[in-house]
C-alpha cells in the first residue's frame, strides 16, 4: 500500500471513530442512552436481513451512483453540487417514461427509462456548464441554485401534468410494470446495485486505465499546468466531466423511480445530492471506495429509523455524525496540503 492509500486509509477510520464517537457524546449529554442508541443503530443497518437488503443496500444504490458522478466532476476540479437537483430531473423523465412504455419488452421500457434519466441529469447541468466554460461562472453556485429550481419543478408536476389520474393526491400515477426492476424475493433489494457496483468498476476503469482519466486528473491537479505543458484541452475537459457527472446523478433518480418508489411525489430524495458528496469524499474520490462509503452512509441512513424506532432517537441525529465525518475528512486535506507546502525541495534541503 502506497504512502497516499495508507493515509487516506487511516483518515477514513479517524473520520468514521470520531463520527460515532460525537454522535455517542451528544446522545449521553441529550439525555438518551448511548449504548441502546447505538445498538438500534447497528440492528436497524444490519441486524437482519430485511434490515441489510430492504434497508440499507437499497439506500446505498443511489448514494453509490451519485456519489460517482459527484467524484467524476471533483476528479477534474469542477465542482458540481447540484446532484440533488440533476436527480429529481432524471426522476421526473424516468416516471414521465416509464408511464408510456406499459407494452414495451421489460429489457426495452427499462432501458429507456434509465437513459431518459441520464438525459435529463445531463441537460439539467448543460446551463451551469455553459456559464463556466463560456463566462467563468462559479459551478458551485449554479449547480447549487438549480436543486431549487428542480425541487420546484417536482412540485408542479405531481399537481399539473404529472398528477394522478384522480386528481387527489400530489404525486404520479405508478409507471409501468414493465419499467420496474426485477428485486430479490422477500426484499426490496432490486437490480441498480449491480449497475451501481458495475459503473463504479467501469469508472475505476476509466481513471486508472484510460487517457480520458489521466486528463481529468491532470486538470484537477492544475489546470494551467495540464493546458501548457500537457497541452490538454481544459474547457472540454471539464465540461465532460460536468455533463457525466449529471448524467450520473440522473439516472440515480431514474433507478429510484423504477426500482423503488415506483412513482414520483415531492420530497422524493431524503438528500441523497448531498450526501453523495460526503461518500465521494470519504473515499478520496476512489470509485471502488465509493462501494464501501456509499453502503456505509446508507446504514447510517437506514440505522437511524431503527434508532427511532427502538431509542426514541430522532433519525436527524445521524446527520451529526455524517457531518463530523465530513470535517474530519476536509481537516485532514488542509492539514497534508499545509505540511506538503512547507516540506523543502530536495535541493533546498541539501
Amino acid at each position: 500500500m502506497s504512502g497516499q492509500s495508507l493515509r487516506a486509509t487511516i483518515t477514513a477510520f479517524v473520520a468514521l471513530g470520531t463520527g460515532f464517537l460525537v454522535l455517542a457524546l451528544g446522545l449521553a449529554v441529550a439525555g438518551y442512552d448511548p449504548f441502546l442508541s447505538m445498538g438500534a443503530l447497528w440492528r436497524g443497518a444490519f441486524g437482519s436481513w430485511y434490515a441489510l437488503g430492504s434497508g440499507t443496500l437499497v439506500r446505498a444504490v443511489p448514494l453509490i451512483i451519485l456519489g460517482l458522478g459527484v467524484a467524476l466532476a471533483f476528479r477534474a476540479g469542477a465542482f458540481n453540487i447540484g446532484a440533488e437537483g440533476q436527480f429529481y430531473a432524471g426522476a421526473i423523465a424516468a416516471t414521465w417514461v416509464g408511464l408510456q412504455v406499459g407494452t414495451w419488452p421489460e429489457p426495452l421500457a427499462i432501458g429507456a427509462v434509465w437513459a431518459a434519466a441520464a438525459a435529463a441529469g445531463l441537460a439539467w447541468v448543460a446551463l451551469p456548464v455553459l456559464l463556466k466554460v463560456k463566462w467563468g461562472v462559479l459551478g458551485v453556485i449554479s449547480t447549487l441554485l438549480l436543486n431549487f429550481v428542480a425541487e420546484a419543478v417536482v412540485s408542479f408536476a405531481v399537481t399539473g401534468p404529472l398528477q394522478e389520474t384522480q386528481g387527489v393526491y400530489p404525486q404520479s400515477d405508478p409507471i409501468a410494470d414493465s419499467a420496474r426492476l426485477p428485486a430479490l424475493a422477500g426484499s426490496r433489494l432490486h437490480l441498480g446495485l449491480l449497475l451501481a457496483v458495475g459503473l463504479a468498476f467501469l469508472l475505476w476503469w476509466v481513471f486508472a486505465r484510460r487517457r480520458a482519466g489521466f486528463r481529468l486528473k491532470a486538470v484537477g491537479a492544475g489546470p494551467l499546468a495540464a493546458e501548457i505543458s500537457g497541452r490538454i484541452p481544459v474547457k472540454r475537459v471539464v465540461a465532460f466531466a460536468l455533463l457525466f457527472s449529471g448524467a450520473l446523478a440522473g439516472l440515480g433518480g431514474g433507478v429510484e423511480i423504477s426500482g423503488v418508489t415506483y412513482a414520483l411525489f415531492q420530497n422524493l430524495s431524503p438528500g441523497y445530492g448531498f450526501t453523495a458528496i460526503a461518500v465521494a469524499l470519504l473515499a478520496r474520490l476512489h470509485p471502488l471506495g465509493i462501494v464501501v462509503t456509499g453502503l456505509l452512509f446508507g446504514a447510517l441512513e437506514s440505522g437511524a429509523l431503527g434508532m427511532q424506532r427502538e431509542a426514541g432517537v430522532p433519525a436527524v441525529a445521524v446527520q451529526v455524525a455524517e457531518a463530523v465525518i465530513i470535517l474530519v475528512v476536509l481537516l485532514a486535506d488542509v492539514l497534508v496540503r499545509r505540511a506538503a507546502s512547507r516540506t523543502p525541495m530536495p535541493q533546498e534541503a541539501a
